[in-house]
Parts: C-alpha cells; sequence; structure tokens
C-alpha cells in the first residue's frame, strides 16, 4: 500500500514530524544540561504525542485510501482481509 498525501494532509503531517523533531532535540539539550527530571519527561511526552498524531493522520489517510480505492490499498493477490490485518497491526503499532 502506498501513501498518497497530498496538499494539507502531507503539509499537517510534516509539521506534526518537524514539530516532535524539535521537542527530541530540546529533550536531548535538557538532559545534556542536567534540567529537571519532570520537565524533561513532560516535554518527551510532548513529542511522544506529536508523534502518534503524525502516525494516526497517515494510517487514516491509508484506510480512507483503501476504502475508496481497494485496488490501490492492496497488494497484488492480497485478499481484503490480509490488508485489513496489515492496516490493523499498523494502527495497532502506535496504541
Amino acid at each position: 500500500m502506498e501513501l498518497d498525501l497530498a496538499g494539507a494532509e502531507l503539509k499537517a503531517v510534516l509539521n506534526r514530524l518537524r514539530r516532535a523533531q524539535g521537542q527530541i532535540a530540546g529533550v536531548i539539550r535538557m538532559i545534556e544540561e542536567g534540567r529537571d527530571c519532570e520537565e524533561v519527561v513532560t516535554q518527551l511526552a510532548a513529542a511522544s504525542r506529536a508523534l502518534d498524531r503524525a502516525g494516526f493522520a497517515i494510517i487514516a489517510t491509508g484506510l480512507q485510501q483503501c476504502l475508496t480505492d481497494t485496488e490501490n490499498g492492496m497488494r497484488s493477490g492480497e485478499d481484503p482481509d490480509e490488508m485489513r490485518g496489515r492496516l490493523e497491526k499498523l494502527f495497532l503499532s502506535l496504541a
């Protein structure tokens, strides 16, 4: 299954990933500076949420594409149950 993000979807996912990248860089700096544990964990949780949201947006787009265009969402010779299983596994990997 190919991911086909376009326009606003792509911009939103990239913004979330860039936000997470900045937050992770901040966590690294905080650890190197010996900052308070609570501050580090709070920033790490924010980065984790940003990554989760980006992942959910990507999966939602993939699900939408599969529902609207089953042929493009399926691997050659794959039946719908196999495709559903792969998508379910991807979704659960973020849970």
